[in-house]
């Protein structure tokens, strides 16, 4: 009778001590995720404030793209590194030291006065930031039960995926109220808060020191020359034709040989700096490929969108930034609706609508871009994309980390982590390699058809002739004309080429789920999550 009676303080507040979060902990990881969020801001914010850091450092376009390219490199590096290091450090330690690094780096790159000390300082602003991100994701993953998992992982979902699309925005808009030098310098206050924060709250796990007498320095020369060689190939190839480059062939060749090495070293040595044994797991691996392909639409789109405003309409940072908010906008709205959705649904569904529904469908719809697309065309495809990206996301990270064993989740994390930055460069690369392929294609069928006996050219070649009448030589301007209009549709058609590549791809990305074993129920207990 009086196991009837009596009640333990944990059964009159409706949960097991178990499967509760204590505040402590709750605000430790809150702090963590706006770290995360200003690393992965970090990667798209300078990208809307290019021109004006060139100007600002007086350099050249070629060497001012290296202020993109410097931090995607070192990132691609370090993010796999982190599983090995968060183990060695632990991590409190391994994300105030990130924190501290990254806010530095930070500060150092506001006070640039060359391009070079900018390339530098950005690949270590870079390297040491990208500790963030899988700490973060590995530690929702290990910290928090089970049936809080609907709670926590849309948090680093939308995290993940809002920080670069709302890059743009937030750089332009900063940069146009004060200078591009605050791009960097914003990152300080919140910077230092966090690393407090974090050596203050965080006591999620202990440090293993004694790893770092077994770490694999030949394993990380492999890694880092065949990662960084493979992000330059992908940055720079579609820009100088690919292998035609001597700088890209020397890249490939020897990212070629250090892939080798570094696949043999990770699978002889007996503690690799990433183990890639973990890709045994048929959901992380298949959750990794989703992940890489998401990967795609997330910095491709995110890519693809602002580039057809800047070339074809013709839009300011700030105008292009405003109209992507949009899809921020949603991301934000859906996030908590996913969320409750997952406590419920299957994941795999989840995952199939965000690809087909939304994603193909939002895709589709640009298939039939025009030269007068503008914020109100681009409305209902924005908004698509954002809640595509959500149902797509939130439930592949769970997928892939949320039915791993805990002692396996901070490697996990690093290489999941790492899939979605490669998709993005590899997406990256081949939108531009489309783009540039197709527009050519265009401009030479145009060109079959813009004749003299095409009679709408000729009346829109005498409509610019008369119109430039008396500013100089008409004929040969009104060609010029003629010749721009021609070279602006190609570009459109291309847009609209690969916007149905993207629809065709995410259409038969959808079938990967046909493979993913059904996760276990959300609302199991914190118990059965391990």
């Amino acid at each position: 009778m009086a196991d009837t009676t009596t009640a333990s303080p944990s059964m009159m507040t409706g949960a097991p001590e178990s499967e509760r979060i204590a505040p402590k902990r709750l605000f430790a990881f809150i702090i963590m995720v706006f770290g995360m969020f200003m690393s992965i801001l970090d990667i798209q914010i300078v990208s809307a404030s290019l021109s004006e850091i060139q100007a600002g450092l007086s350099a050249s376009s070629s060497e001012v793209s290296w202020v993109q390219t410097a931090y995607l490199i070192a990132e691609v590096i370090a993010i796999p590194l982190s599983g090995f290091l968060s183990r060695a450090f632990g991590t409190r330690l391994l994300f105030a030291i990130s924190a501290a690094g990254f806010t530095a780096s930070s500060l150092l790159c506001g006070f640039a006065t060359t391009i070079e000390e900018m390339i530098v300082w950005r690949a270590l602003q870079g390297f040491l930031g990208a500790g963030m991100i899988p700490t973060v994701f590995a530690s929702a993953y290990t910290v928090f039960p089970r049936t809080k998992f609907h709670i926590v992982g849309p948090i680093i979902g939308l995290v993940a995926t809002l920080a670069p699309t709302i890059g743009p925005t937030v750089g332009g808009y900063i940069t146009d109220l004060m200078s591009w030098n605050w791009l960097f310098f914003i990152n300080v206050v919140p910077g230092i808060g966090i690393t407090i924060g974090v050596l203050a709250l965080v006591d999620f796990d202990e440090p293993q020191f004694e790893l770092l007498d077994r770490f694999d320095w030949w394993g990380l020369l492999f890694m880092a020359s065949f990662l960084g060689t493979l992000e330059y190939v992908l940055e720079e190839g579609p820009q100088y034709e690919w292998l035609q480059d001597t700088s890209v062939a020397v890249c490939a060749a020897v990212g070629f040989v250090s892939a080798i090495a570094f696949f043999w070293r990770v699978f002889t040595v007996d503690e690799p700096i990433v183990n890639l044994r973990t890709f045994s797991d048929r959901n992380f691996a298949v959750g990794c490929t989703l992940q890489f392909c998401i990967g795609i639409g997330l910095y491709g789109l995110t890519y693809i969108y602002p580039l057809y405003l800047a070339q074809v309409r013709g839009y300011s940072a700030l105008m292009i930034g405003e109209t992507m908010f949009v899809s921020g906008i949603t991301m934000f709205l859906v996030a908590p609706l996913v969320g409750r959705l997952m406590a419920t649904l299957d994941m795999r569904y989840m995952i199939a609508f965000g690809l087909i529904v939304t994603f193909a469908i939002g895709s589709y719809q640009m298939t039939w871009i025009t030269r007068e697309y503008d914020f109100y065309e681009l409305l209902v495809p924005q908004i698509l994309r954002g809640v595509g990206m959500m149902f797509a996301m939130v439930p592949t990270n769970n997928v892939a980390l949320g039915t791993l064993p805990p002692d396996r989740v901070k490697n996990a994390s690093g290489l999941f982590n790492l899939m979605r930055n490669l998709g993005g460069a590899v997406g990256l690369a081949v939108i531009n390699t489309v783009l540039n392929d197709r527009t050519d294609l265009h401009i030479a069928r145009l060109q079959e058809r813009v004749t003299w006996g095409n009679a709408t050219a000729t009346e829109t070649l005498s409509m610019f002739t008369q119109r430039m009448q008396g500013m100089g030589d008409s004929a040969i301007m009104a060609m010029k004309q003629l010749s721009q209009l021609v070279h602006r549709q190609a570009v459109v058609m291309s847009f609209g080429d690969t916007f149905l590549m993207l629809t065709l791809f995410y259409l038969g990305l959808s079938l990967l789920v046909l493979f993913v074993n059904k996760p276990p129920s959300m609302t199991a207990s914190g118990g059965d999550a391990h």
